[in-house]
């Protein structure tokens, strides 16, 4: 198959599910199930309604395109959802759908500027959501005639969003019997991340930075907020706390963050107060993992009235637990090579929506430590694409060089967590070009689930393999924080581009030595974001190790990323000392800088609305090494931001798949005899 192919085919074939919500007696589960329309150059979603003991087969219960979030009310008979069915493509609107009951859709909001975190109130009166509200002058005809902006604080815009210093996230109720329009209840300049409602129904719990230092110290509150609009802080400001989830008595609160928000990274815990905010606990510390995975992180819930459950991160894997107020450690309730993308709790039924790697997911139920699946996309995907079937992977480890980070072995701090994927149509006679992937973050991790880049890279005829380094997440808290800058006040390391870069070179080495269908003369390296960091790092400090590099949407010099990123000020709390204060420390570690040191082709991707590491970051580059005349190509995607390998437009994702897999097949081609 040709390269443009198996990346139509893949990314073509794509099926996802996400946002499971079991109905209030166990009976339903309600889920979205998104797919990818090559054609129309577009993405499509539906909500689906399955029963929990599959007795019947799933049916889709929205005909929109763009539907999403869906959620019961207390009693079961209505479900609400987003959709986009509004004459404006671009406004979202808000939907109650009767099950099991007569009636009609009713439409009881529409939004100029999209829509989530919707919850009926316990009486279902009500529905509460979260909306941007537009400043006055998006009614400007065009930008010509819009008043300027004033900015006065860091992280006014952001990618993928645009500016959100005129946007700012406020939170809406709206009657549910479609009387009247939905009512701004937090009209202001201050973002609302997430929201609750407390069991009586007497007032939301809200997630939101509402002090004047938001921008500088990142903290989040928790804060009650009544239907008349009266808002009070419940936490203190030095915390960042999210995702708030009262408990079904009402007495307590849980939420999910962190008491050192100025410190980056920390592992995300579990927090249990009174539902004043009193008596702040920290749960979850017995087991030093994050319980905020990315990026499928949601809110805490309550199973009993003294445990809550939540998904934690764990060397690849995410599974479900099950978190105890008395800060017991917690327990897993899912087990093995698997990553749980979403669930939910109601009348005693557990259902989570897993994905592995050969698997792009479903929706199962859990039943005393099991999973019994409800549907079958993984086997429409795999249908699809029978030309390049998904490939398995096999996990493996490499001791850490210099050892362990934070001294504890016997958790595996000395070992490296590293997969293998062979090609598709293996002889185990051949030997293959192999390409080694670096994620970015750095506090992110790889793992068990459905990767559309490492499958293509296989059916290419590619080795693929993937790490976890240190300064990841799914570890300690020790091995996210030990590639954090020398100067750190708090969590001092030795900066990106250490341990980090050691880590990489040692899963390389380790598996040419122990796979022998790997061949050492035709390594390629290629990453995104960080991963584009180390991607150029790599380039600029290893001699004959890699024959090509391709960095993508990266970070190569992190002085100038400092003051022009979305979130330009946010990598001191990694760094230690400000840019400002000390640039030389942010100078040592950009690889631009060391760019007469690059002997090897190197392939530069980045798209032009990137604001996380804006395309100076590519054009520096390029242009160094294209005046110091060496190897380099360089493509830029129109209309694009920071995400375009995951949610660009999917022609564009064809595309930029196509130019990567061609580019490393031309340049780790055999040699000729």
């Amino acid at each position: 198959m040709s390269h443009r192919s198996i990346a139509e085919s893949t990314i073509g074939s794509l099926i996802s599910c996400s946002s499971p919500a079991v109905s209030p007696d166990g009976v339903y589960v309600a889920y979205v199930v998104g797919r990818v329309d090559l054609a129309a150059n577009a993405y499509r979603s539906q909500i689906w309604l399955a029963r929990t003991d599959g007795r019947d087969a799933p049916r889709p219960v929205s005909a929109g395109e763009r539907a999403s979030s869906p959620t019961w009310s207390a009693d079961g008979t209505r479900l609400a959802f987003v959709a986009g069915r509004a004459e404006q493509r671009s406004d979202s609107t808000l939907h109650i759908l009767p099950v099991g009951v007569p009636g009609e859709v009713l439409t009881v909001a529409t939004m100029p500027d999209g829509l989530d975190n919707v919850r009926f109130s316990p009486d279902g009166r009500w529905l509460a959501f979260i909306s941007r509200t537009r400043d006055a002058r998006y009614d400007a005809k065009d930008e010509s005639w819009q008043a300027p902006r004033k900015i006065e604080r860091f992280l006014s815009q952001l990618n993928g969003e645009g500016w959100v210093v005129d946007r700012p996230r406020h939170v809406y109720v709206v009657p549910t019997d479609g009387t009247a329009g939905p009512r701004n209840l937090t009209p202001g300049p201050f973002q609302h991340d997430a929201l609750a409602w407390q069991p009586d129904g007497s007032a939301l719990i809200v997630a939101a930075s509402r002090h004047d230092t938001w921008d500088t110290d990142y903290g989040c509150q928790l804060h009650r907020l009544t239907l008349t609009g009266r808002i009070t802080a419940l936490t203190s400001s030095a915390l960042a706390l999210a995702l708030p989830s009262p408990s079904p008595d009402g007495r307590s609160i849980a939420a999910i963050g962190t008491d050192r928000p100025q410190v980056s990274p920390t592992n995300g815990h579990l927090a249990v107060m009174t539902r004043t905010g009193k008596d702040l606990r920290w749960v979850t510390t017995a087991l030093d993992r994050t319980f905020a995975p990315y990026p499928s992180v949601r809110q805490p819930l309550w199973d009993s009235p003294t445990s809550l459950l939540a998904t934690v991160e764990d060397r690849g894997r995410v599974h479900l637990y099950r978190c105890h107020t008395d800060a017991s450690p917690p327990e897993a309730l899912t087990s093995g090579p698997l990553t749980v993308t979403g669930f939910d709790h109601a009348g005693g039924v557990t259902v989570v929506t897993v994905s592995r790697v050969d698997e792009t997911g479903d929706v199962y139920v859990l039943e005393h430590g099991s999973l019994r699946r409800l549907t079958d996309y993984s086997t429409r995907v795999a249908e699809a694409m029978s030309a390049h079937p998904p490939q398995p992977w096999e996990h493996f480890t490499v001791a850490c060089p210099g050892g362990a980070v934070s001294g504890r072995p016997a958790d595996g701090e000395d070992e490296i967590d590293a997969w293998i994927m062979r090609p598709a149509r293996f002889d185990p006679k051949r030997r293959y070009p192999v390409l080694l992937n670096v994620h970015g973050g750095p506090f992110t991790q790889y793992g068990e689930r459905f990767f559309d880049e490492a499958q293509m890279q296989a059916a290419a005829g590619f080795v693929v393999l993937m790490c976890n380094p240190r300064g990841g997440s799914g570890r300690s808290e020790a091995w996210g924080q030990c590639i954090n800058g020398p100067q750190h006040p708090v969590a001092p390391g030795a900066g990106w581009g250490s341990h980090d870069a050691d880590d990489v070179n040692a899963v390389v080495d380790a598996a040419l030595r122990r796979y022998k269908f790997c061949d050492p003369r035709r390594v390629g390296m290629l990453g995104g974001s960080y991963g584009g960091f180390m991607a150029t790092w790599l380039a600029t400090t290893t001699g004959a190790r890699y024959r090509a590099i391709c960095s993508e949407r990266a970070v190569n010099n992190m002085l100038t990323e400092e003051w022009t990123s979305d979130i330009a000020t946010v990598f001191r709390t990694q760094i230690g000392a400000s840019h400002v204060a000390d640039p030389s420390e942010y100078v040592r570690m950009s690889p631009v800088h060391r760019v007469a040191d690059i002997q090897i082709p190197m392939l530069l991707i980045h798209s032009e609305r990137d604001l996380r590491c804006p395309i100076s970051q590519a054009e520096e580059l390029w242009v160094a090494m294209r005046l110091l005349g060496k190897d380099v190509t360089f493509y830029r995607f129109p209309g694009e931001n920071h995400e375009l390998s995951r949610s660009g437009s999917p022609v564009h994702r064809v595309q930029r798949a196509e130019i990567i897999l061609d580019w490393f097949a031309e340049r780790l081609a055999a040699p000729k005899r």
